[in-house]
């Protein structure tokens, strides 16, 4: 079912708290009774578009680095990026996650934050994970204040290869120092990799898809894909051209992995910034 959202200036409900919108240090933003780890840079959504960042299955706010910041100065936008629960500082989650958790994320958590910062006028940029969230929300969801999505290493059925990139990541958590390197970010470490890696590796994930909600978007999309991403190939790339009726950019990069923002900065910062540049004036 499509979940219509229109309102210029939702009203936050009781078991949200309102989200200060003054750049500073991370705080907490309350969702039913869930603390999440948040942080904004330039204007608030009264002011200028709002740019909301969604991480990668094991990223946070901190592992976006300075990129936030580097967004808000070169497009004049407000952005906002938050943990999601289970990871970074936000509270910690029940483990096992369930199977359909991006779902979960996409259709009952997203909308509370989108509210609770009084977003009005922008446009969701996912990472990974965070890619196929603001996928769901774009196809689920008919938010008259979404300009567009961009989304980075998307994913929205599981693949051979990028099974086998998460069973060496366990690998590398068990018996490497991906751990200890996880734990400088995360609070709750087991809770933010197992919640991610046995989600995907459970046989029954093999059958995931998300791919009907490409079906619904109405808002322009901007795609990045880097050709060497251990995690997806550039059949998610070509799912979106078999699917969407929404207008689509695509950036390919050769030689890229899974984080073209970091690995491919210049280049991947520069394409978005048009593109949010370019959709926020269209209604």
């Amino acid at each position: 079912m499509i979940r219509a959202v229109s309102s210029p200036k939702p009203e936050v409900p009781d078991d949200m708290t309102v989200f200060d919108w003054t750049p500073a240090e991370p705080r907490f933003l309350e969702i039913a009774g869930v603390r999440l780890e948040a942080a904004c840079h330039g204007p608030p959504p009264d002011a200028a578009p709002t740019l909301v960042l969604l991480h990668e299955g094991l990223g946070c706010l901190a592992l976006w680095r300075d990129f936030p910041e580097k967004l808000a100065g070169e497009t004049g936008f407000g952005v906002f990026a938050y943990s999601r629960a289970g990871y970074g500082r936000s509270d910690t989650i029940a483990l096992p996650r369930p199977l359909d958790y991006m779902t979960r994320e996409a259709c009952d958590v997203l909308p509370r934050v989108l509210d609770a910062i009084g977003f009005r006028r922008g446009v969701l940029i996912g990472h990974s994970d965070g890619a196929s969230i603001a996928a769901i929300y774009v196809g689920a969801c008919a938010d008259e204040r979404l300009a567009g999505q961009v989304l980075i290493a998307p994913h929205f059925f599981a693949e051979p290869e990028g099974i086998r990139a998460i069973a060496a990541a366990e690998r590398a958590f068990v018996e490497g120092d991906l751990r200890e390197k996880l734990s400088k970010y995360h609070a709750d470490v087991e809770a933010a990799f197992w919640g991610w890696n046995r989600a995907w590796l459970d046989p029954a994930f093999a059958r995931w898809s998300i791919a009907d909600y490409i079906d619904r978007w109405t808002t322009p999309t901007l795609a990045v894909q880097g050709d060497n991403d251990p995690y997806g190939t550039m059949k998610q790339i070509d799912e979106i051209t078999r699917h969407a009726c929404a207008p689509v950019q695509s950036l390919l990069l050769p030689g890229c992995g899974h984080a073209p923002q970091f690995e491919r900065r210049e280049a991947t910062l520069a394409a978005i910034v048009e593109f949010c540049r370019g959709v926020v004036g269209a209604r």
